[in-house]
């Protein structure tokens, strides 16, 4: 049952120990101001990066890897080998794996806003960050900031780098948007794009669904409309928020398989009292509450606006957005995934390819639903090898 626990979701992610390669090196990027898509600028942008493999002389073997919703820029590896578990992909990252290290260079990007801002190897700038024309956190005044945003400080990034070309962009789920919107919004810049459980726009279900992943923040009375710093954080609403998150990622042939109908306490039956719960209630209190200890709720918000924006190429309309792509395109999802439904994956497929772009599909096998396209994405391994070799 243990096992089932720390896996739990895209919050509290096991992925299959490997031989481990030299230890991963946190480094910072930094930007004197940057003009969102919005037109609001923002000063002394900080995003945290790390990078696995080296950079040839010429620079044209750079992968680069966007992450998921509540993830960040640790794909693969370890920082101390005392660290309990690897980066998140790193079944597929590394020395001889199939995006294999001893050829690639792989870059990884702390997102704006993102949601780790109590973990000390997360650098971010967002609501939580200190606004320098006031010397307070910027709260609700920071700008919306959207996926192209994202994509454009990891752009300057790779500037700084001298990196002209990318080998590939690949990414799961928020980081599978970040993936289309590069190739959409870059396409002489990306030679190929692998989204992984995502789709070419946010539809108006899943605008819903993110609406209904923010409302308990957005009840809890210590939010105070997003000042709550140097007071009580709205913890509560974070955690039943960050909950929601962890059951919608997963699929009920794993709800019902793990956990069916067993009670939390043997003896404590929940027909004689509200206090009694099943299990599956407690493990996701548990998943739920022990996330929102090193998460900000106004950066989740922020989360929710930027995917709930979200159009490949930014504005433009479904169709132009995802012809706009011209990098060949190896799309990996699930059929069984409850976040983006299999429709759109295929539908986006068809955008891509309906100028003559070459698209391929994987679907992984599994009961965890959308949360397969990081804990199973070693299904994929050999279809990605294939495709980065091409």
């Amino acid at each position: 049952m243990r096992r089932f626990i720390i896996g739990l979701s895209v919050l509290l992610l096991v992925v299959p120990a490997a031989a481990y390669e030299p230890l991963v090196d946190k480094k910072v990027f930094e930007m004197p101001s940057y003009t969102t898509m919005g037109g609001s600028t923002i000063k002394n942008v900080k995003v945290g990066w790390e990078a696995y493999g080296s950079l040839t002389q010429s620079k044209d073997n750079v992968i680069l890897i966007c992450h998921y919703f509540s993830g960040n820029s640790h794909a693969a590896g370890k920082y101390t080998a005392e660290d309990k578990r690897p980066g998140y992909w790193d079944a597929v990252i590394g020395s001889g794996k199939p995006i294999d290290t001893d050829k690639f260079y792989v870059i990884s990007v702390d997102s704006l806003v993102n949601l780790g801002t109590g973990n000390p190897k997360v650098i971010t700038t967002g609501p939580a960050s200190i606004n320098p024309e006031t010397g307070k956190p910027y709260a609700m005044t920071f700008p919306i900031v959207t996926i192209r945003d994202f994509v454009n400080v990891q752009k300057a990034l790779l500037d700084s780098l001298g990196v002209k070309k990318l080998h590939a962009v690949m990414g799961a789920s928020m980081g599978a948007l970040q993936t289309y919107e590069w190739a959409s919004a870059y396409p002489d810049m990306v030679l190929r794009a692998v989204p992984v459980i995502g789709s070419g726009w946010t539809n108006g279900h899943l605008i819903g669904w993110l609406n209904i992943w923010a409302a308990p923040i957005l009840l809890d009375p210590n939010w105070n409309g997003g000042n709550y710093y140097g007071k009580q954080p709205p913890l509560q609403g974070l955690a039943e928020a960050l909950k929601i998150v962890t059951l919608h990622a997963q699929h009920w042939e794993w709800a019902n398989g793990v956990f069916g109908r067993t009670w939390a306490a043997e003896g404590k039956d929940p027909l004689a009292s509200f206090d009694n719960k099943y299990k599956i209630e407690t493990v996701l209190d548990g998943a739920g509450a022990a996330r929102a200890k090193s998460s900000d709720a106004n950066h989740f918000l922020y989360l929710v606006k930027a995917n709930q924006l979200f159009i490949a190429g930014h504005g433009k309309s479904i169709i132009e957005g995802l012809q706009r792509i011209d990098a060949p395109t190896l799309i990996i999802h699930t059929d069984e995934d409850l976040i983006f439904f299999p429709e759109a994956v295929i539908e986006t497929a068809a955008l891509i390819g309906s100028d003559g772009t070459p698209v391929e599909i994987v679907e992984l096998q599994g009961t965890r639903g959308h949360l397969d396209g990081v804990l199973s994405i070693k299904q994929a391994g050999d279809k990605i090898k294939a495709f980065l070799e091409k």
